[in-house]
């Protein structure tokens, strides 16, 4: 079946031709090409105002990102044979990476699959599909999945506010085979439980690993504050890496479940601690009682999650990194992440100063992450590039 035609105005391209893959519904010239004519998920044929073809797209015209390019190459379109070649590519790049299969199997654009995200362990994959094109091809994506990894089971995890935005239901559902609430996996040298089902996003978080790992030389012998723990990622790894006790506080009971779960997976449950607990009266109470603490670690969720949270989002970064500098000891280590793309990595370094400052502290920056390698940056579109974290030394 022939595809249907899609035609850009003039000089609309550039952004696509520069390597960025969305379409906006502005850039369309819908005189020629009207998107009241497509269906959601529908595949079609791009051109420039000059007619020339610059691939193929998948549209929903309902949407302000109303397309997104998923080949350059107009004899090939999204289906199952496309798939198995880009996530084996996808995962030639995981292989080298990691000697263990438990990583990011997908990241969306970056991967060349706009809308899609998948997590492997080992053998769960656990997908979420965030655009109307994607789902449109769900059958495709499980035969893919089967005859790249074949795993055991498939989970799709379609459960994000972001699918409202494409007319899509939200859902959690197995797709394929067998996926129970709990799964295992391995990084750094410690051992999990993680409740792909009922868990947050996936049910783990792939893209500190690498910021985790940095972290471990910093924490033997010491006391460990890991706070926004969801189910015990920096903490656990901080015990298993010698700290002498770690306190973990998160506000899902749920959640700290896990933490002591794989506390004694990892033969560590005599030196971690939970405390159930908005954040930042958590650390208010500590302060108040005078605690200490050698390593804090702040990796929050997104507090700017729109740009009309930017205000609010980064006074709230100041106030839970402030706190936590307070409950340093002089010469304590503080980890500071954010994963909300729309504060910038010099915002987020500003805001540290600034706290420092403010409580007299001299603040050193010893190392700088993002995302790991199996969540790729696509230098073209810097929402890509989303993960910010500093490991820093305050001195007082």
């Amino acid at each position: 079946m022939s595809l249907g035609l899609v035609r850009l105005k003039a000089k609309a391209d550039r952004r696509l031709r520069a390597g960025h893959i969305w379409i906006f519904s502005n850039e369309v010239d819908t005189k020629i090409t009207p998107l009241g004519q497509f269906q959601p998920g529908e595949q079609v044929v791009v051109e420039n105002a000059a007619g020339k073809p610059l691939g193929i797209a998948y549209i929903n015209p309902n949407t302000l990102i109303c397309g997104r390019l998923i080949s350059r190459d107009v004899q090939y379109k999204l289906d199952k044979s496309l798939l198995v070649h880009r996530l084996n590519v996808a995962m030639s790049l995981r292989d080298r990476m990691f000697d263990k299969p438990y990583y990011r199997l997908a990241f969306g654009d970056s991967d060349n699959l706009p809308g899609l995200v998948i997590d492997r362990f080992d053998d769960v994959a656990v997908v979420q599909i965030a655009t109307a094109g994607m789902e449109a091809i769900k059958e495709d994506i499980i035969a893919a999945l089967q005859q790249v990894i074949n795993p055991k089971g498939i989970l799709f995890k379609n459960d994000s506010q972001v699918r409202q935005i494409e007319g899509l239901d939200e859902y959690t559902e197995i797709g394929a085979g067998d996926v129970p609430n709990q799964v295992k996996l391995i990084e750094n040298n410690a051992y999990f439980m993680v409740p792909v089902i009922d868990g947050q996003k996936t049910g783990w978080f792939y893209d500190h690993r690498m910021n985790r790992q940095r972290l471990l030389n910093y924490v033997k012998d010491k006391r460990v504050l890991d706070v926004f723990s969801y189910v015990g990622g920096w903490g656990i790894q901080s015990a298993v890496a010698g700290a002498s006790e770690t306190l973990c506080i998160d506000a899902s009971e749920h959640a700290l479940h896990f933490v002591r779960e794989n506390a004694a997976l990892n033969n560590v449950n005599t030196r971690v601690n939970t405390i159930k607990a908005d954040a930042f009266n958590a650390l208010r109470d500590l302060r108040d009682e005078e605690e200490k603490f050698d390593v804090i670690i702040i990796d929050p969720p997104a507090f700017i999650k729109r740009r009309k949270d930017q205000a609010a989002g980064e006074q709230a970064y100041r106030r839970i990194n402030e706190l936590a500098m307070r409950l340093l000891t002089r010469d304590g280590i503080l980890v500071s992440a954010s994963c909300s793309m729309h504060l910038k990595r010099e915002t987020l370094l500003d805001t540290l100063r600034q706290s420092s400052r403010h409580l007299d502290r001299h603040l050193q920056i010893l190392e700088q992450g993002h995302q790991g390698p199996d969540h790729p940056i696509l230098p073209a579109i810097p929402e890509t590039d989303y993960l910010k974290a500093f490991i820093a030394r305050i001195v007082y």
